[in-house]
């Protein structure tokens, strides 16, 4: 209510109660004032009753809540169902216009004020996750697999002569079709095997460099976030290359925002030499649902040039589903989740290499991963063939999600590419393993059952003289279960 409403209030009940109701929406509306003024994501975390009171007057700001409003045209912000209004807010409208996603709408001043200020939010939790120099990022309702073409076909523009694009071999599909959907043939770069870790290869980058032509390559795609024993790619050195040579550089930091360290691999990499764009999911950083990525960048032109690219209106729904995550938690709230997730990391290498000695395996040593790593399973391997890829099915069906069972030798094509090796991110890795993640969210009772049961298996599985046995063998995982790095 506004200042006249709640003087009329005073005659209808005891004016110090009104007093005291009007303080209480002064409060609240103090906090929204101080978002609207900084657009940066609040410190300490809003009240739900605080959130829905914001997202609320910014639906009443858009034409299709408005009280008189006679809407004949054929997008309307008209809904069938309560309850799917109520699921947004009733911010029906979506984001953008026809020809740029981070366009004002006339008929949706509130959507379009809840678009600008979410972009405004998430690049202040980009900044204080360690990219400080970033200049411009906006969420787009898509995964990062195609927020990534959506950057290769922004590049096109720029080199319109361009056919290839260089990729230090990453095994996961999204980030292969990203490429070719944008019409565009990858340059697989193998990676090399120093010690347990895979790495980039920087020599054959420079090599492909000089046999293809820098005017011919569209860009060089790395990667940050990986499963282990890959490791994020040399950003710095890349970025040098890419800079002497005037080639774009775009990143897949697909869960990359909740890691320091892959964090500071891009501003380092964008203070030495060049990154364009770099990609990162909301769902993977920051506890929302599947269906949304962050571009951004060190320019801001390019970065409002890649959201212009969009065809068509958007859907608000990430952008309102990470506005309201970001607001519930506070700045504090996500740093602590970061701080917990370094924690459990500690806790879950420490677990899986117990579990790992207790069992003549070991930890693979990836100390430049700082999110995911590697238990070998060489022993389970010479004690059965079928061992391995049934450890998986047996995790699996016990309910033990995201652990990622790799064996030897495994083929794949992808959109016509052939991967040996496919999923060990190298065709020949010197020995099978299992990967687990400490990702945002995870608790420690996610890690000791998992340790619990992962034991239970093993041990089920050594002992067994018959490994297809109908008491330890189980289906196959679903291959999303043995696909989701990116």
């Amino acid at each position: 209510m506004n200042s006249e409403n709640f003087s009329l209030s005073e005659k209808i009940v005891s004016s110090s109660y009104v007093r005291q109701g009007s303080q209480a929406r002064r409060g609240h509306e103090q906090l929204i004032r101080v978002l609207l003024e900084q657009g940066k994501c609040p410190e300490e975390g809003w009240s739900e009753s605080t959130i829905e009171l914001f997202l609320n007057e910014l639906a009443v700001m858009d034409s299709n809540n408005f009280l008189g409003n006679c809407g004949v045209g054929e997008r309307e912000g008209r809904v069938a169902s309560g309850l799917v209004a109520r699921r947004h807010y009733r911010l029906i409208h979506g984001i953008g216009r026809s020809g740029d996603i981070a366009a004002v709408q006339p008929k949706a001043a509130g959507s379009s004020l809840l678009n600008k200020l979410t972009n405004s939010v998430v690049l202040d939790i980009i900044r204080q996750s360690g990219v400080r120099s970033a200049s411009c990022c906006f969420v787009v309702p898509m995964a990062t697999g195609m927020s990534l073409t959506l950057c290769f076909l922004t590049l096109r523009h720029r080199r319109p002569g361009a056919r290839y694009i260089l990729w230090p071999r990453i095994d996961q599909k999204s980030c292969f079709k990203a490429m070719v959907t944008a019409g565009f043939e990858p340059i697989v770069i193998e990676n090399i095997l120093e010690g347990d870790e895979l790495r980039t290869d920087l020599d054959t980058v420079q090599k492909k460099i000089d046999e293809l032509g820098a005017e011919n390559i569209l860009c060089v795609h790395s990667t940050t976030s990986c499963f282990a024993p890959r490791v994020p790619d040399r950003l710095e050195e890349l970025a040098v290359i890419c800079a002497k040579h005037d080639i774009p550089h775009v990143v897949n930091n697909a869960y990359g925002v909740q890691s320091s360290k892959c964090m500071h691999l891009i501003q380092q990499g964008a203070r030495v030499g060049r990154i364009d764009a770099f990609v990162q999911s909301l769902d993977k950083n920051f506890l929302v649902p599947v269906g949304g990525a962050i571009i951004a960048g060190f320019d801001e032109g390019f970065v409002k040039e890649i959201s212009k690219m969009y065809p068509g209106r958007a859907s608000a729904s990430p952008s309102l589903d990470v506005l309201i995550t970001l607001l519930t938690l506070g700045a504090s709230g996500y740093r602590k989740l970061l701080s917990e997730r370094k924690e459990m990391y500690n806790h879950l290498a420490h677990e899986l290499s117990t579990l790992a000695q207790q069992h003549g395996e070991r930890l693979l040593h990836t100390p430049h991963n700082p999110i995911s790593m590697a238990m070998s399973l060489s022993g389970l391997q010479a004690h059965s063939d079928q061992a391995v890829t049934q450890l998986g099915s047996m995790l699996f069906t016990r309910q033990v999600s995201g652990a990622r069972v790799v064996p030897l030798g495994v083929e794949q094509m992808v959109s016509g590419q052939l991967f040996r090796g496919f999923m060990s991110h190298a065709e020949a890795y010197p020995c099978p393993y299992l990967n687990a993640a400490s990702a945002v969210g995870i608790a420690r009772g996610d890690v000791d059952l998992c340790m619990k049961r992962l034991d239970k298996c093993v041990r089920s599985l050594r002992k067994s003289a018959a490994p297809h046995s109908t008491e330890d063998t189980a289906p196959p995982a679903p291959p999303e279960e043995q696909d989701t790095a990116a």
